[in-house]
């Protein structure tokens, strides 16, 4: 059975082959190839990629991804299709699903609504549930260096806090579309935003939400 993993991968690695090497993304400063390249860094190269968090690692990563951006970017995306390496913990269904669901869902939609006419997808309920879930689980890492408090909500109520502090934003809408903005997409997720109009401009602003 395909896991939800596996669908954004290819939905992903499908999008960047129609895209073409030079596509913007949400991602600031990297156009397609750039985005490529980071996939394939993050699955491929774990000695370096922990340079997104660890500054210690931070000039091996820029030099890998230097390395991996040369790399023709056909060569990238079947990368991005054919999965990790044969002895990645990657290869773990389970770590597959936990690792990547989110990353390739998020990557998927940057390729997607940095295009003129994107739609937002119809997602299943099983699908915005498991969003939901790991949303759950990282939205105070998300959110902790935010300058507002932030709540976000799904439509039927359930409620999760990213970030505790005054004044209060609540973010409501679908777990897909709330995960965009706990990642820093605000301007491209379909969220409704309820509190002061100050805390509200701060938190469209601010460069803080995501890892």
């Amino acid at each position: 059975m395909s896991t939800f993993a596996k669908r954004e991968r290819l939905l992903l690695a499908d999008l960047l082959e129609t895209a073409g090497p030079d596509a913007p993304t949400l991602c600031e400063g990297w156009r397609t190839h750039d985005l490529a390249a980071h996939v394939v860094v993050r699955e491929r190269r774990p000695d370096a990629a922990g340079g997104t968090l660890i500054k210690q690692l931070a000039s091996r990563l820029d030099r890998v991804m230097e390395e991996y951006g040369a790399k023709p970017y056909e060569e990238l995306i079947q990368l991005i299709r054919t999965g990790p390496p044969r002895f990645s913990p990657f290869q773990l269904k389970q770590v597959d699903e936990a690792a990547n669901t989110v990353e390739f869902y998020v990557h998927t939609e940057d390729v997607r609504r940095a295009q003129p006419d994107w739609s937002p997808r119809e997602l299943d309920p099983v699908f915005q549930d498991a969003l939901w879930s790991r949303l759950e689980r990282a939205a105070r890492l998300m959110g902790r260096g935010i300058p507002t408090g932030l709540v976000l909500r799904r439509p039927n109520g359930q409620t999760t806090v990213a970030h505790r502090g005054t004044p209060v934003v609540t973010a409501t809408g679908e777990p897909s579309e709330l995960l965009l903005f706990a990642y820093g997409r605000q301007s491209a997720a379909k969220v409704e935003l309820e509190g002061e109009e100050d805390a509200i401009a701060k938190l469209h602003e601010t460069k803080q939400l995501g890892i």
